[in-house]
């Protein structure tokens, strides 16, 4: 398979495993959601909880759909998908959690995803965080040289 098709395929799998993870939320299925993580994964919650395995960030997501997140959707967009040889890419998303359709898209999620030896890509590693606009605007109008590159 030359490498532009072989890449656009990695590229399709990864952007379907994300929309799983994404569908496994809304359906509030936790055993659904570990599955598209490693065995030896790591989610950092954008509060700050560490959950390792794909067992047990399932195990406790069901926990969460079952209580405050039931009946949540997860919106999720890849704002930048790279790959690190073959069978690592770094994703960068903006989501929103809700009830509804989101307004804003004000969580930020850098994956790390790895194809395994069986062929599938999965999530070795999340960490969340909540955007903090006014937080980011005032750091840029105070210090202009940490503005992101390609930002207005």
């Amino acid at each position: 398979m030359p490498a532009d098709t072989a890449r656009a395929a990695d590229t399709a799998a990864i952007r379907e495993l994300l929309e799983d993870s994404r569908a496994a939320w809304d359906r509030g299925d936790g055993a659904a959601y570990g599955a598209c993580f490693t065995d030896d994964a790591t989610d950092v919650t954008f509060v700050g909880t560490v959950y390792r395995g794909g067992p047990e960030i399932g195990r406790a997501h069901q926990a969460l759909f079952d209580g405050f997140l039931k009946g949540t959707r997860l919106a999720l967009d890849i704002t930048d998908l790279r790959f690190h040889g073959p069978d690592t890419a770094v994703v960068v998303t903006r989501g929103a959690v809700g009830k509804g359709r989101p307004r804003r898209l004000g969580k930020l999620a850098t994956y790390t995803v790895v194809r395994r030896p069986d062929g599938r890509w999965r999530i070795a590693a999340v960490q969340k965080t909540q955007r903090r606009r006014l937080m980011e605007a005032v750091s840029f109008r105070l210090q202009p040289a940490t503005r992101p590159a390609g930002r207005p």
